[in-house]
């Protein structure tokens, strides 16, 4: 971006008209699906799903994170549709502080997910005390907290630059290199690698644990494996590339060997990952979907309820004799 990139004439500027076009276009698909979706969500558990589980408790959650990063999107497109930030410094840092806020706590929740079913799976005798609600709320407590302490040293890399009599809101990898690289670093590992590895662990034991299960062919047991490939893709097909991305785009800034194609390539290469880990979004409403056949019933109860009013017990009440490991499962 602006200053940062030398010898900015000498070669096609790739990344500005994906910038220009690609941006805008993304984010207000995700923008759209994710406001609506998520609301709707947020509808269901709160009307059609009481009491909530510990995986309703957790889904909400994440489906609040997916809001908020979904509403601030249309500020985004504003500024890559007219070129110029108008907003002032403190809401460029607001708004990019949002994708980052929900990057992070998406992965934690959907961390925090893959550990209880683990536990629910693999250590189902264990399951009724720890999935107790109070755990299930303090975790995902821990989640805003972390992914906050996580983000809020990103406050004070973001800046506005001038450029042609032209405001530009510098998304974090375009800041001055050497400030945000061991920060980037840290980010990624602590924040994306670690979790990434967990869920590994957590699902790679979940397998093991239903490969010898008697019950392996039961549909509860399909969806937990059907969840936990949708997870893993969210964190490879979603995730994965951004961070690679975002490691490359500030080397790039870093080092001046590097030519003004080059630079502009993987700039570009950047701007395409960053919708890609928005897109985490529409994964999660599959989730949601998949999460049991409770949670399908009480959409299509919503959606009609006007001929079902009488139909709606059955999906906003849970059943007293289910298992505590169940909890996780369905």
């Amino acid at each position: 971006m602006g200053g940062l990139e030398t010898n900015s004439t000498d070669c096609f500027p790739v990344d500005e008209y994906i910038m220009a076009y690609y941006l805008p276009v993304m984010y207000s698909i995700i923008s759209v699906v994710g406001i609506v979706g998520n609301f709707l969500v947020i509808i269901i558990y709160l009307v059609k799903l009481r009491p909530w589980k510990s995986s309703s408790i957790i889904m909400v959650n994440l489906a609040v994170a997916d809001l908020l990063y979904s509403s601030s999107l249309p500020v985004l497109v504003h500024f890559y549709v007219t070129k110029n930030w108008t907003l002032g410094e403190f809401i460029c840092r607001l708004i990019r502080f949002c994708f980052h806020y929900h990057l992070y706590g998406s992965i934690l929740f959907l961390t925090c997910l893959s550990i209880f079913r683990y536990i629910a799976v693999v250590h189902p005798l264990k399951a009724a005390e720890i999935l107790r609600k109070r755990w299930t709320i303090l975790a995902c407590l821990a989640v805003w907290v972390i992914s906050l302490v996580e983000i809020s040293p990103m406050l004070g890399m973001i800046t506005v630059q001038q450029e042609d009599k032209m405001t530009k809101c510098l998304d974090f990898a375009s800041n001055d290199p050497q400030v945000v690289w061991w920060y980037g670093w840290i980010l990624t590992m602590f924040g994306y690698v670690f979790p990434l590895l967990v869920v590994c662990w957590s699902y790679t034991h979940i397998a093991g644990s239903l490969g010898s299960s008697i019950s392996r062919n039961q549909p509860s047991r399909s969806r937990v494996r059907m969840l936990s490939i949708l997870i893993l893709v969210v964190f490879v097909l979603c995730f994965l590339p951004y961070h690679i991305m975002r490691l490359l785009r500030v080397d790039s800034l870093l080092r001046p060997a590097v030519s003004c194609m080059q630079r502009r390539g993987i700039h570009a290469a950047y701007i395409l990952s960053r919708p890609l880990a928005g897109l985490n979004t529409f994964f999660n409403l599959a989730l949601y979907t998949l999460a049991g056949d409770k949670f399908q019933q009480a959409f299509w109860s919503f959606v009609h309820r006007k001929g079902h009013t009488s139909s709606t017990i059955f999906v906003i009440h849970c059943p007293n004799k289910e298992r505590p490991h169940e909890d996780l499962i369905h």
